[in-house]
């Protein structure tokens, strides 16, 4: 009370309810559970009591018969709850605002509905039933048992006009009649003979499915055709039979392919059948699907009919608005084309890195969970659409993929600045920026892998010729990292698909929400079922599995060196899986007397601020020439106190928070050493006093090459400077190179002769001079040593996921 009392006017509260009529937490719901007729808003003044404060004002509106929470909130609860709270302030200041007591008659309380409570009580009329299921809708969802399982239904309708009870039965215990599954739904029955249809149903595995479906198995029967339907079919065995003129009858089990037809034919066919059919939608994919006579025949059917079309992906969203736009992020695993429950409906809590607050939970993939995914991935590479479809169609699915990806840009970074900590600004340009290009590259190159003709000697009087071919792996696991969430799995994902694999991949625990979106973005692209599948999880549990599993060919993985080796390991003892690691990084930068000092700084201050730090090839130490060491230190600190930290989603913010807290934890240790071995702290090295996880931005000096922060990674906003002698060339380089790690490197001169000289001697996969961080899609990018091999990006990163096969003939 001393808070809400403490404003000169005191405090006022939003109810999305007509007080006194549904005090608590779930108002909403209650309205919809109870059948008011009348819904609407209170603004009030706070006081001690639970919702019991004098009234300021009220609005109210229709309850439609099938409106929903979202419905109901979207359509008057939030935009003209908006106006009335501006109608509200306007009253408090101009001295007008009302304070009516609220009166008790009438008044009721309800608790928040938990899944426990949510099981529908089958002994009462239709519309309380359709009340009850449209006001547990989505959470926690009203359910039954049925069919020896726990089923939650979703997406109720009263309105039940024309539809006729017709289908299988489902049977309900304690329900007046069974329930009937039909092509609209399952329709249900209250104990006065009404009815009302479910659109939706979740399993108890977690998986959400159309009601329509629920008896479906997996093309368990064929379709019986009707008389004109088996006209049609007569016309279409012609058309099979123009098209295939060595097949003297086709019959069921006619393979249109190995019958001898070609691409060409596949066109010649769609396009008769459209005109035959009245342009039914037909797709050259669907020829690929269903090869044989029997199987095209029953497709077309089902297209007549309108059977075909795929349910639309039912996804459990989290809303939330920030940054002037409404998210909607999925927050379950994806398998299988479906967002569904972890085994056991495990979860667990991501943390906005700003404020420390929870953003949503999310699911907690299980080792089942794994294998599952894995199962679907083998699945859509061995039997699927994906294999099939040429290279030149899997790469317009890769460029719709990007473009959507564009379509979606500014939602996607302002996720991984609330799940990540990253910079909204430097999140829209390289996070997400980059994560397109990506992609558009990729797609490029699907129908350029190529292989190669080979001399080889003859087997005289025979001749011979020998060609090799590039091809997919087959499943495909990546686990990427926290820094960079998105960026990261475009890299490896991208390349991936390109070369025809199918994937599993696994984001950082503490940062999946981008890796989510992006699963429902390949849905709206047309990726195909199982060629993506995303869990997130413990390394230790599903990275772990992934290593070990007998049907994956192949880890990309980006972390640290430990797991790294742990990873090579499994993959060694398991099946001998191929491997790609980029791991640690201590990165060099060596800047020369004769640079251009104010670029050096701007550049210098760049390798090591970027990103909060957070950055794989981040300059891990800086080797200043003696006679500007001191000018360099004294510009670099000038620079760090120009630096605005903040909220990440404000425009003028250049360094945000860190990405969590252990992190964080792990910086402030990382610097108490620095200082205890004896090394100059210039600036920085505290937590900033403010909510969330912040940190300084750090400079230390006099650093030795023997020192803790001298040899290890901070993966943080420390620069850590040495100096080196004047015109001591072969020393520093000597210095730089004596790390386990070869990520990266950068050298600072304007004498072409001395970077050349260096760049050659520096042992890192990637030589910055006169720049840093200059990365690009189509420039192969990994390390040396123990910061792992093999590459992302660029053509080199096609071949870490391809196999090359030697064919030879003799003739």
């Amino acid at each position: 009370m001393e808070v809400i009392n403490a404003p000169r006017h005191g405090s006022i509260i939003y109810h999305p309810s007509l007080l006194p009529r549904h005090r608590g937490a779930s108002a909403i719901n209650w309205t919809l559970i109870h059948g008011d007729k009348k819904g609407g808003f209170t603004v009030f003044w706070a006081d001690d009591g639970l919702d019991t404060g004098d009234l300021l004002l009220q609005r109210e509106c229709e309850i439609l018969p099938d409106d929903t929470v979202s419905t109901l909130y979207n359509r008057f609860l939030f935009p003209e709850g908006i106006k009335g709270m501006v109608q509200a302030v306007r009253l408090i200041a101009e001295g007008r605002a009302p304070r009516v007591p609220q009166p008790e008659e009438g008044a009721t309380y309800e608790g928040i509905q938990k899944k426990e409570t949510a099981k529908i009580n089958w002994e009462q009329p239709a519309e309380a039933i359709h009340n009850w299921i449209r006001g547990n809708d989505k959470v926690p969802g009203a359910w039954t048992e049925a069919c020896g399982q726990k089923l939650t239904f979703f997406n109720s309708m009263l309105n039940t006009a024309g539809l006729v009870p017709e289908g299988e039965a489902l049977p309900i215990p304690g329900a007046h009649r069974p329930g009937v599954v039909t092509k609209a739904g399952l329709i249900l029955f209250g104990n006065d003979d009404r009815m009302l249809l479910v659109k939706n149903i979740q399993l108890e595995d977690g998986k959400m499915i159309p009601a329509s479906h629920f008896f479906r198995g997996e093309d368990s029967s064929a379709l019986e055709l009707t008389e004109a339907e088996l006209v049609t079919m007569e016309a279409v065995r012609s058309a099979w039979k123009r098209i295939l003129p060595n097949v003297l009858e086709v019959e069921d089990s006619t393979d249109f392919f190995k019958s001898g037809a070609a691409s060409v034919d596949v066109v010649r066919l769609v396009e008769e059948v459209k005109e035959l059919c009245d342009g039914v939608e037909l797709e050259n994919e669907d020829v690929y699907m269903a090869t044989t006579f029997k199987d095209f025949i029953q497709l077309l059917v089902r297209k007549l009919r309108g059977d075909d079309k795929e349910s639309e992906c039912i996804i459990d969203y989290v809303e939330m608005t920030v940054n002037k736009l409404t998210l909607r992020m999925p927050h379950q695993l994806f398998i299988g084309g479906t967002f569904v429950d972890a085994e056991g409906a495990k979860t667990y809590e991501t943390i906005n890195p700003t404020d420390g607050s929870v953003i949503c939970q999310v699911s907690l993939a299980q080792v089942s969970d794994v294998d599952k995914a894995v199962a679907a991935a083998k699945d859509a590479f061995e039997n699927g659409l994906w294999g099939k479809i040429s290279a030149r169609d899997r790469g317009r699915l890769l460029y719709r993929l990007a473009d959507l990806m564009e379509q979606h840009q500014e939602e996607l970074a302002t996720i991984e600045a609330l799940d990540a900590g990253a910079v909204y600004t430097l999140a829209l340009k390289t996070h997400v920026g980059m994560s397109i290009q990506t992609f558009r590259y990729f797609a490029g190159w699907c129908d350029k892998i190529q292989g190669s003709t080979i001399p080889i000697n003859q087997a005289r009087p025979n001749r011979n010729l020998t060609l090799t071919r590039k091809e997919p792996i087959g499943v495909c696991g990546i686990v990427i990292p926290w820094n960079y969430p998105l960026m990261m799995l475009s890299w490896k994902t991208a390349a991936c698909l390109a070369a025809g694999n199918t994937v599993v991949i696994k984001p950082a625990q503490v940062t999946p929400l981008t890796a989510l979106k992006f699963a429902e973005l390949t849905l709206k692209a047309g990726i195909p079922k199982g060629v993506i599948n995303i869990l997130p999880g413990s390394g230790s549990l599903v990275g772990q599995r992934l290593s070990d599993h007998p049907d994956v060919r192949k880890i990309g993985f980006t972390g640290s060196t430990e797991v790294g080796k742990h990873i090579m390991k499994s993959c060694a003892l398991s099946n001998v899986k191929k491997v790609s690691l980029e791991l640690g990084g201590k990165s060099p930068l060596i800047i020369f007397a004769d640079c251009d000092l104010s670029k050096a700084v701007q550049m210098g201050m760049s390798s090591v601020f970027f990103n909060k730090g957070e950055n794989c090839i981040a300059a891990g130490r800086l080797f200043i020439e003696d006679s500007i060491h001191d000018q360099f230190v004294q510009k670099v600190v000038e620079e760090v106190k120009k630096m605005k930290i903040g909220n990440p989603l404000d425009r003028d913010t250049n360094h945000g928070p860190q990405n969590h807290q252990a992190h964080l934890r792990k910086l402030i240790e990382y610097c108490q050493r620095g200082v205890k071995e004896g090394a100059t702290l210039v600036c920085g090295g505290n937590q900033v006093p403010r909510p969330g996880f912040f940190f300084e931005p750090t400079v230390f000096t006099d650093v030795e090459d023997h020192m803790f922060i001298a040899k290890e990674e901070s993966f943080g906003p420390v620069m850590v400077i040495s100096r080196f002698a004047d015109g001591d060339m072969d020393t520093v380089l000597s210095r730089a190179n004596a790390t386990e790690f070869g990520l990266a490197s950068g050298v600072f001169t304007r004498d072409i002769g001395k970077a050349l000289y260096v760049s050659d001697k520096l042992e890192a996969g990637t030589v910055f001079i006169n720049t840093y961080n200059k990365t690009d899609v189509a420039a192969p990018f990994g390390g040396f040593k123990q910061s792992g091999f093999g590459k992302d990006l660029g053509e080199a990163a096609l071949n870490e996921y391809l196999r090359v096969k030697t064919v030879t003939f003799e003739y």
